[in-house]
C-alpha cells in the first residue's frame, strides 16, 4: 500500500480508525526527510495491513502547529485512534520494523485503561 497525504481535513477521520497509522510529518526541503522517504514508503509496501501516511508541514503548517511538530521528519505511530508514539528523527529500515513490531503488540485494553487511570488521577 502507497502512502496517503493528510490535510486538516482528512487526519482526525485517519488516525482515528480502528488499527494501525503511521503518520511521516515532513517537508521538501528537508534533506533527512527525504532520506527517510524511500524507507517509510518501504515499510508501506510490506505492511499493507497499516496505514501509511504523509503530512506536508509546509502545506499544512495549522496541522503541525496544532500538533507541536518543532523538528522534522517526526514520525507519530496511532493504534485505534490513540497515539502511542512521537519521536522526532528519520529511523534506519531496521528500527522501523521494530517499532512497528512493538505497535502491533501492544495491549490496547491495557493502554486505555493506563489512560483513564492518569485521566482520573488528573481529575481527582
Amino acid at each position: 500500500m502507497s502512502t496517503v497525504e493528510l490535510t486538516e481535513a482528512s487526519f482526525a477521520d485517519t488516525v482515528g480508525t480502528e488499527g494501525t497509522v503511521l503518520v511521516d510529518w515532513w517537508a521538501s526541503w528537508c534533506g533527512p526527510c527525504r532520506a527517510f522517504a524511500p524507507v517509510f514508503e518501504a515499510a508501506s509496501e510490506a505492511h499493507p495491513d497499516i496505514t501509511f501516511a504523509k503530512v506536508d508541514t509546509e502545506a499544512q503548517n495549522g496541522l503541525a502547529a496544532a500538533f507541536e511538530i518543532r523538528s522534522i521528519p517526526t514520525l507519530m505511530a496511532f493504534r485505534d485512534g490513540i497515539l502511542v508514539f512521537s519521536q522526532p528523527g528519520a529511523l534506519p529500515g531496521h528500527v522501523l520494523e521494530d517499532l512497528i513490531g512493538k505497535v502491533q503488540e501492544l495491549d490496547m485494553d491495557d493502554v486505555r485503561a493506563q489512560i483513564a487511570a492518569q485521566q482520573a488521577a488528573t481529575s481527582a
